[in-house]
């Protein structure tokens, strides 16, 4: 699902761009539209619904009898164990099929799926994207990747070793709440742009251009 247009595209490369002529700094920009599809946690939704139907069942059985006699015409029998445990399994299963079917509502899948798990989930998938785009691709190490997963409502801002070691993590929160406050009125590309601007300003605080200095990454936004 592509969320910007080529216009907007180009808001956040030549934001990228700009900030890049003040520092020896790269910034890799990437928008993912989730950082994972959590088909096991969808699973564990179903499996958790269906063993709690199957443990009502044995618990309660009268009520489920009572309604399986009225559809078969009211009269009443004598269950056998063999029925009752295919009784236990059919329930199991129709609960298991039925929790897996709904979520295929996205909506309704993602908000299934606990905060911490989507913020770890989005922090690997950062680091991932960071390894394989900017980590030690430069000639300092100085590579910063803004990273921003539209389902899980959440960013990330992963820097080089050099940085690192000079700008502490939380250095980053400003940028991170400058950029999402655009975000969340719908204003992506200009969100992203601004997260540039302020890690492009930090970075020349520390990471001065130097005149033989070259681009060695990609400026344009890369979106998955």
């Amino acid at each position: 699902m592509a969320y910007l247009t080529q216009e907007q595209h180009k808001v956040v490369s030549d934001a990228v761009g700009e900030a890049e002529l003040q520092t020896s700094g790269e910034i890799v920009t990437v928008l993912a539209d989730r950082s994972d599809d959590y088909n096991d946690v969808a699973l564990l939704w179903a499996a958790a619904l269906a063993f709690t139907v199957m443990s009502i069942f044995a618990a309660f059985p009268a009520p489920f009898l009572g309604f399986w006699d009225m559809l078969i015409g009211g009269w009443s029998h004598e269950w056998t164990t063999g029925e009752l445990a295919s009784m236990t399994i059919g329930l199991g299963l129709i609960a298991f099929a039925a929790t897996w079917a709904v979520q295929l509502w996205e909506p309704l899948k993602f908000a299934l799926i606990p905060a911490p798990l989507k913020t770890a989930r989005v922090h690997a998938q950062a680091i991932k994207h960071f390894k394989v785009g900017a980590e030690r691709r430069t000639h300092g190490r100085t590579g910063v990747l803004i990273y921003l997963s539209m389902r899980e409502h959440r960013a990330e801002i992963t820097a080089d070793d050099s940085i690192a070691e000079k700008v502490e993590a939380e250095v980053w929160g400003e940028a991170m709440g400058d950029m999402l406050a655009e975000i969340k009125q719908g204003r992506i590309a200009e969100g992203m742009a601004t997260g540039v601007r302020d890690v492009g300003f930090v970075l020349a605080q520390h990471f001065a251009r130097g005149e033989d200095d070259e681009n060695e990454l990609p400026d344009r936004l890369i979106e998955v």
